[in-house]
């Protein structure tokens, strides 16, 4: 990335700079008094309800429903307490030691205890879906004490900042149903947090609920929001008109145009950060003509790197390499130029291309994202002169998924980011070899890249310097050599809510999330 994602102050600074507090004349404020917090999205909220194999966008809800044993804190960029209060690990970084908050409960009403962490990991990694593979070091749990959990690992690993995980790392009640998978998917919770489900209306525009939990360990003696709402609204026209109506509180994504409009509208506040999101173009080594590493590659050239960034007006930052800037894994240097010369030849030499066969493919994206659409119209045109075709389909993103694990396009387009603030993430996810597909949508399978990204989590603590060779390895085999993928850019957030909200922050590692507990309501 070349905007710089760094430094404590730098992080506070930005914010500071780019959030606005203007006038409250302009746009209905909420009442006084008033605590439901209301989040518009333009995807689907829930796909998947188990905490112990969430790895989509629920994640917006579930980091306010479900507790981690730590938390990730963007100023230290350190892992910081929250079911666990303080821990320690072996000189040789192999076991870990854990000391949990005491008086906390789940929703259940079943105690937050040693037993119950213990249980929930170890189920989690039973289960060996979504991010499981964060605990894949452990090699045992042991509880010490009711409040004491210790782990042993196979291999050193930094288990406190994989304890902060997005996902996979949520501690839950394990005793909450004999059946939990089918109770879960119910719309049922077990967290820990300070809220809990109210009510879930699967494929409605307000299909979530959330309430206060009454019992939350830390309190509700100051303002706090007693209702959280997600709502799905794909068209950022009616998103924005909902926010100045006050029928919205937030607004998590808008399109340059309406952007800069909030930016100016008094009673509207407006955040811009440098995230750790990347959007991502997948292709499909495994079915059709992009299993020809020559049209592959010419796609990659095709893209107007630079013209996306430019259209984006201050919403993205050029990518360099697979993980952006401020994580392990950043490879400086790569970004990317447009090169037609270069794809029209790749493409002759594949026999398509001016005075070749016609060559057709198709690309999906997530319905109501008009960056992603940006994205698909720009490659259309950059293509149409070589004598490709690009078809591309926005679809609601749980049916964009399911025909991707079918194999059923030649370009996915999708955002990725990391399950902990480590690179690891998009290697072990997005291009290791495994079946069934999940993220996996390049259906590359090469062992020599799989061995290496399974190098990576021992060598985090035992060499960085070679695990960073080895990130910079994969970033050539992926892009270069087998040219697997394209990354346009790195996603700058850009939101709009209410001016009389206080207290919001983006924590780039929780892409989206706004933790409601932490706000103080409009009023």
């Amino acid at each position: 990335m070349r905007r710089r994602l760094a430094a404590v102050a730098a992080l506070l600074l930005l914010v500071a700079a780019c959030a606005t507090a203007p006038p409250t004349s302009g746009v209905r404020q909420a009442p006084a008094g008033e605590s439901t917090f209301v989040y518009v999205e333009n995807l689907d909220v829930i796909t998947d309800w188990d905490p112990g194999s969430s790895f989509s966008n629920e994640i917006i809800a579930m980091q306010n429903v479900y507790e981690t044993l730590t938390v990730w804190n963007p100023v230290t960029k350190r892992a910081a307490p929250r079911l666990a209060t303080s821990w320690h690990s072996s000189a040789d970084g192999k076991t870990w030691t854990f000391t949990l908050r005491s008086g906390v409960t789940f929703h259940t009403g079943r105690p937050v205890d040693a037993t119950a962490v213990k249980a929930a990991i170890e189920r989690t990694m039973k289960l060996r879906q979504g991010a499981y593979y964060i605990w894949d070091a452990v090699s045992g749990i042991r509880v010490d004490d009711p409040l004491t959990v210790s782990f042993t690992l196979k291999y050193p690993v930094p288990l406190d900042v994989a304890a902060s995980s997005s996902y996979a790392g949520y501690v839950y009640d394990t005793h909450a149903a004999p059946d939990l998978k089918k109770w879960f998917a119910q719309g049922r919770d077990a967290g820990s947090g300070p809220y809990t489900v109210a009510s879930w209306r699967k494929g409605k525009e307000d299909e979530l609920t959330l309430k206060a939990f009454d019992d939350y360990w830390g309190g509700w003696d100051q303002p706090h929001y007693q209702t959280v709402k997600y709502r799905v609204v794909p068209d950022p026209d009616r998103a924005w008109r909902l926010l100045l109506r006050g029928e919205a509180s937030f607004v998590h994504r808008l399109n340059p145009r309406l952007y800069a409009r909030a930016a100016a509208t008094p009673g509207v506040r407006t955040s811009q950060r440098a995230s750790f999101q990347t959007m991502m173009m997948l292709f499909n080594t495994a079915s059709g003509p992009m299993r020809d590493l020559r049209v592959r590659r010419a796609v990659q050239k095709a893209v107007d790197y630079e013209g996306l960034i430019k259209a984006l007006h201050g919403a993205a930052s050029p990518a360099s390499g697979i993980v952006p800037e401020g994580l392990p894994g950043y490879v400086p240097e790569r970004a990317l130029k447009q090169d037609l010369a270069g794809a029209t030849e790749l493409l002759r030499r594949a026999g398509y291309g001016p005075g070749g066969k016609p060559l057709r493919l198709t690309l999906t994206y997530a319905e109501g994202d008009t960056d992603e659409r940006l994205l698909a119209t720009r490659l259309e045109m950059a293509l149409k002169p070589l004598n490709v075709t690009l078809d591309y389909r926005a679809m609601p993103w749980n049916a964009q998924w399911e025909l991707g694990k079918k194999r059923g396009q030649d370009i996915f387009v999708m955002y990725w980011w990391p399950d902990y603030a480590d690179g690891f993430s998009w290697f072990v996810n997005v291009f290791r070899s495994a079946n069934p597909v999940v993220f996996n949508l390049t259906y590359l399978r090469d062992s020599g890249t799989d061995g290496l990204i399974d190098s990576l989590p021992g060598l985090a603590v035992t060499d960085k310097e070679a695990e960073q060779r080895a990130f910079a390895r994969l970033t050539t085999r992926l892009l270069d050599e087998r040219s697997v993928a394209a990354l346009p850019w790195v996603v700058n957030y850009q939101r709009a809510y209410l001016g009389g909200i206080q207290g919001y922050d983006d924590n780039p590692a929780y892409p989206d999330v706004v933790f409601v507990y932490e706000l103080r309501p409009s009023g």
